[in-house]
């Protein structure tokens, strides 16, 4: 073989072999590279149940994708200040899973995630900041639904503004009511509510009986998680002073239980 070809192979083969090693090299660079690299995507909690109000029983949880809590509106956003100052003091409960997606008192569907809140005479729209008066915490919510119908309370928060003072575990919570925006008070007509019935024909017996010896009785209907209430009333009163005192002749001389509320249109 003549010198020249021998040459030219030679170069061949170191070419070849210089190639095999950077190949070599390249490969074990990655295979390094993919051993010391660590992962930085935040693990995704497991997801907490949301909690059930003392006294009702309400199965399931928090949906996945449930809309986070929403604030109070801005300031610039809120109606007109209330005339006049409106404080009460009384016990504050919360509702939640069961009513959630349920028609309130004023047509809404209720968001147990929105800042919201179940009062039996302030009018709809109304902004009342609630102070837990155990800790201190406070929250703004707006009226849109009538309550609660328990004996000594004072107002039914969503669940969201009992998370904001730090009631959702106990359930309920001493409170001060203060109204900061929205209609005034004091204007419009009350009643006193008297009884609520599943059964339509019930309710309709009762007011009748009532009507024998009360002006203005009248049925509204309710949607509840067991199905349509009707909420019988007693009434139309232009104060809640006058609402009170026709509620303790009801209890006095027919021995019913009385809650007093705003008679909205």
């Amino acid at each position: 073989m003549p010198a020249e070809m021998r040459f030219a192979k030679a170069r061949e083969a170191s070419r070849d072999f210089r190639a095999a090693l950077l190949f070599v090299g390249a490969a074990v660079l990655i295979v390094l590279g993919g051993c010391s690299h660590r992962n930085t995507g935040a693990q995704v909690p497991a997801q907490t149940p949301v909690p059930t109000a003392p006294g009702r029983p309400l199965p399931g949880s928090q949906p996945p994708n449930a809309p986070a809590p929403s604030a109070a509106p801005p300031a610039a956003e809120r109606q007109p200040a209330i005339p006049g100052e409106y404080v009460e003091e009384g016990v504050a409960s919360w509702y939640g899973i069961p009513f959630n997606g349920h028609r309130t008192s004023n047509g809404e569907v209720y968001d147990m995630h929105e800042m919201t809140a179940a009062h039996r005479t302030l009018p709809f729209g109304s902004l009342v900041r609630v102070t837990n008066l155990s800790n201190g915490l406070q929250t703004e919510v707006r009226i849109n639904d009538r309550g609660p119908f328990v004996a000594d309370r004072i107002i039914d928060l969503s669940l969201s503004a009992a998370r904001a003072i730090g009631m959702v575990g106990p359930g309920t919570a001493q409170v001060r009511l203060e109204a900061v925006a929205g209609p005034n008070p004091a204007e419009g007509y009350f009643g006193v509510q008297v009884g609520a019935f599943l059964v339509q024909e019930n309710a309709e017996k009762f007011r009748a009986q009532l009507s024998t010896k009360y002006a203005a009785v009248s049925i509204v209907t309710y949607d509840s998680p067991n199905g349509l209430y009707y909420r019988v009333r007693v009434g139309r009163v232009l104060t809640q002073s006058g609402a009170q005192q026709l509620a303790g002749e009801l209890r006095e001389n027919d021995g019913l239980t009385t809650f007093v509320v705003r008679l909205d249109n």
